[in-house]
């Protein structure tokens, strides 16, 4: 099967490399690469999550000749949800089963920070903070105006979505998140329940919103749990 992975915002796709080692041979491992971003800098980056789902639909049908599976970290774990409701609607290549990381269930309140309007000081203090990007990086002046442009569509995107209400997903969700995450805390993350018909399941690690970074290896056998699962049969009575 293929593991299909969604960047967090301001993420790009080889923030998965780790994880693609970590799961070995039990699938293959694709990441998304949002416009914006490295070998897509000159793309202007999507600036609703509704514009990025529809984009990922259209080009994850080449990749469907295999089960896939999907698995989104923070703002990835929302474009990987809207991906699946586009493709349950389509009514044909659902993903086995939709793991979410260090994200707060669609059903829930937003929490209005706005951080997509604050200058660009502001933007890059809001990285220091979830420590998620190489410290050294955010000192390198050339580094930060490439990555601003992508870093603020991406919050604008994730700050202004809201979740439309219709049919939820058939297939079985898992929601990961560390036990020091303010912004997705167990019970926050334990509400995608509300999002499939299917069986759902949680895992908690230790650490904060970026707790996969220290523990590839915990998360790789999860995932490794969950691609098996996701393969089972489901009993029909």
């Amino acid at each position: 099967m293929r593991l299909v992975c969604f960047p967090h915002a301001g993420g790009a796709a080889p923030f998965y490399h780790p994880l693609a080692a970590a799961v070995g041979e039990a699938a293959e491992v694709l990441a998304v690469q949002y416009p914006g971003r490295q070998d897509r800098r000159d793309e202007p980056a999507c600036v609703s999550i509704a514009e990025l789902a529809d984009r990922v639909h259209d080009e994850i049908q080449a990749w469907t000749d295999r089960p896939l599976v999907f698995f989104g970290h923070s703002m990835g774990a929302v474009v990987g949800y809207e991906v699946t409701r586009r493709m349950q609607r389509q009514g044909d290549h659902n993903p086995l089963g939709l793991i979410v990381s260090g994200r707060r269930a669609p059903c829930l309140p937003s929490v209005e920070r706005n951080i997509h309007l604050r200058g660009d000081v502001g933007l890059i203090d809001e990285l220091r903070r979830q420590n998620g990007t190489a410290a050294s990086l955010l000192e390198d002046e050339e580094v930060v105006r490439m990555i601003l442009p992508s870093l603020r569509g991406d919050y604008r995107a994730i700050e202004t979505y809201r979740h439309q209400e219709g049919p939820e997903l058939t297939c079985p969700i898992t929601g990961l998140t560390g036990d020091e995450d303010p912004g997705a805390t167990v019970e926050q993350v334990a509400a995608w329940e509300n999002h499939t018909h299917a069986a759902f399941e949680m895992r908690v690690f230790p650490g904060g919103h970026f707790y996969l970074s220290e523990q590839w290896d915990a998360v790789g056998a999860a995932v490794r749990d969950c691609l098996t699962a996701f393969a089972r049969p489901v009993a029909t009575y």
